[in-house]
């Protein structure tokens, strides 16, 4: 989904709002507030933006809620923020804390090409031939305990070619 014509931070608030729609059905401006740990103002002022993209519904002192498009902007900055964290702690052994908050700054500067080719990549690593996501020497070893960091890159170029084959190509690359 395009979500370019939006800042950063219109982003987040919708993304804020889902969240707060998913765990307690009703939203209101110093629930966002709270959540992004910003003022009332600034969310009163994000809140008109938004309104006036058709993305929410807002009413001053009304329960606000998402317009389909908004709903369909707000999961899509969602599962990127998702996708990244995944990757971060999966992948990179990195904590939940700041495999969360990397995920917040970047999730509005991939592109959809480089998002595709992230989560086809994390579910590589879920279905990697073994069946283990501890293919890449143990998420937190590959970075930490291993002394050569190529120590992996075998199994990593296999697994990426696996994913790379259409199906019904012949499973190992010409020449091999």
């Amino acid at each position: 989904m395009e979500t370019g014509h939006l800042s950063e931070s219109l982003e987040d608030y919708l993304e804020a709002i889902l969240a707060i729609l998913q765990e307690k059905q009703a939203v209101r401006a110093k629930d966002i507030a709270k959540r992004l740990s910003v003022s009332s103002p600034s969310v009163t002022g994000a809140l008109h933006a938004l309104s006036e993209k058709n993305l929410i519904n807002y009413a001053p002192y009304d329960v606000i809620t998402l317009t389909s498009e908004g709903e369909a902007i707000a999961r899509d900055v969602t599962g990127r923020h998702h996708a990244l964290q995944e990757f971060f702690t999966k992948v990179l052994g990195v904590g939940e804390v700041e495999a969360s908050e990397a995920a917040c700054r970047m999730e509005h500067w991939l592109s959809p090409d480089l998002m595709k080719r992230l989560v086809g990549f994390l579910a590589c690593v879920e279905n990697s031939a073994d069946g283990d996501a501890d293919w890449i020497c143990g998420p937190a070893r590959a970075y930490k305990d291993v002394d050569d960091p190529d120590a992996c890159r075998e199994c990593i170029e296999k697994c990426i070619e696996k994913h790379r084959r259409k199906p019904g190509e012949n499973p190992e690359p010409a020449g091999a």
